[in-house]
């Protein structure tokens, strides 16, 4: 799959097991999450077009691994278990967290990532600075709260599928968004949700994201 994926794309695509992943997250050991993906397997959609996210799912969250991922992981901060699915293929934006995201891969995908100290003092970012990671399924890794990401990114016809962990009440709507804003404020679209939209992706422009990231909206091969 990593061979092709880089045979079809003009941007290199690294695993998440290589060195280069080092700087962007971790990849987890010593947690069983086969319970969830059981869940997202049995219970989830992919949608036809674009993607679908929910930030908490109850069911999931009573799941015996999300105990012990809140418990150690999180150092018992409250977090919410939810999920992205989708058919996305292209950049489109980034965000950042105030706290480390669990994604678990359900099915393969790619992550397109950067990193917060990429982001120059206007609050745009380059799209050539990005890197391009492919998480095999089955895998579950840690990306940092220094690491800019959004949506995975198909490679198959079928779509992906992924577990989203995240401190709890993240990616939710704020009480009141910052008036006259300046510097990091600016980014601030929802909950312990920073965001940088590429002016193509409409979606998040009719949310409000600052229009931030420069140069074309790569779309990725498979």
């Amino acid at each position: 799959m990593l061979e092709r994926l880089n045979e079809v794309n003009d941007v290199k695509v690294t695993s998440v097991f290589d060195d280069d992943f080092k700087t962007y997250g971790n990849v987890i050991e010593g947690y069983d999450f086969s319970e969830l993906i059981s869940y997202m397997e049995d219970h989830t959609d992919i949608p036809e077009q674009g993607n679908v996210y929910v930030a908490s799912v109850p069911e999931m969250e009573r799941l015996s691994a999300v105990e012990r991922v809140q418990s150690f992981f999180y150092g018992d901060m409250p977090v919410q278990v939810g999920y992205c699915n989708g058919r996305n293929s292209t950049y489109n934006g980034f965000e950042y967290h105030k706290g480390s995201e669990i994604n678990v891969a359900v099915t393969d995908f790619m992550l397109v990532l950067g990193h917060t100290w990429e982001i120059a003092k206007d609050n745009t970012y380059k799209v050539e600075d990005a890197r391009v990671f492919f998480v095999p399924k089955g895998t579950a890794i840690e990306m940092f709260q220094t690491t800019l990401h959004l949506s995975p990114c198909k490679v198959t016809d079928e779509g992906f599928k992924g577990v989203v962990i995240l401190p709890r009440g993240t990616n939710t709507p704020l009480d009141k968004k910052p008036e006259n804003a300046t510097g990091e404020e600016r980014l601030l679209l929802q909950r312990n949700k920073w965001v940088i939209a590429h002016p193509e992706r409409e979606p998040l422009m009719k949310q409000g994201a600052f229009p931030g990231l420069k140069g074309i909206n790569k779309e990725l091969h498979y």
